[in-house]
């Protein structure tokens, strides 16, 4: 297990790096570092932007050799934002380095959390958060397949299906409260009037009796987050979804 110390230091040398190399002209921080809420399980994100001209895939074999033979990577994997690509690092003391490789012109903040530390940044167009209606639209799709796997017999589908019905139900509340609703980042922090109904939707097993038992709670919750978004769409939901239940 990492150190917060080790991580400090490690970010420290890439930044470094970053201000040596001629094809890197912006860094930023993003992730908990530029929001000012690290912990000991924080990882690093860095986001460097391309000079005019630089070849990204030179200067992601680059940095990728040098993070297995210098940094102790063990894996990696490769995220794409329009023409920006994340690779994600995996080292062996399990940290989990993120760096974005922006070429010219996408050196920005894409949200919030964007600290630079060199470099100029681009005003770029913001991702905009799911919708409500989305997650609704979203919530009874998963309801329906919820009951088609019940019926079917397949516990596992049944099982994956009510756990988006849940996803999008959190979500939900967490826009309603103005949280972030993405990956899960704002459910702790939901009040536990909203969270202790949903815990009913867990399930204890895949038994069709107790997947029904918790796709019925899944149901009376979600309207009630449906009926806080739009009471008239609740209405017209509440009888076809109860249902399927």
């Amino acid at each position: 297990m990492f150190t917060t110390e080790q991580r400090a230091a490690l970010r420290d040398h890439l930044i470094a790096e970053a201000r040596a190399d001629e094809r890197i002209t912006g860094l930023a921080l993003t992730g908990s570092a530029a929001a000012d809420a690290e912990d000991e399980w924080s990882d690093i994100d860095l986001y460097l932007g391309l000079a005019p001209g630089a070849d990204q895939a030179a200067v992601l074999a680059d940095w990728t050799d040098r993070m297995y033979a210098d940094r102790g990577c063990v894996a990696h994997t490769d995220l794409r934002v329009r023409g920006t690509i994340y690779r994600v690092f995996y080292l062996a003391d399990t940290l989990q380095v993120d760096i974005a490789f922006a070429p010219d012109g996408e050196f920005g903040p894409l949200g919030p959390a964007f600290r630079p530390v060199f470099g100029s940044p681009r005003e770029l167009q913001r991702f905009a958060g799911p919708a409500a209606d989305d997650l609704i639209g979203m919530g009874w799709l998963y309801a329906l397949h919820v009951r088609s796997s019940i019926a079917r017999g397949r516990g596992w589908q049944a099982e994956y299906m009510l756990s988006g019905l849940r996803d999008q139900i959190l979500m939900l509340a967490c826009l309603r409260h103005e949280l972030p609703p993405g990956e899960g980042r704002g459910y702790h922090r939901l009040p536990p009037a909203i969270t202790q109904p949903v815990e009913a939707t867990l399930v204890r097993s895949l038994d069709a009796a107790e997947l029904t038992r918790a796709f019925r709670a899944a149901i009376e919750v979600f309207l009630v987050e449906v009926a806080a978004a739009d009471a008239e769409l609740a209405r017209r939901l509440s009888g076809p979804l109860r249902e399927l239940a």
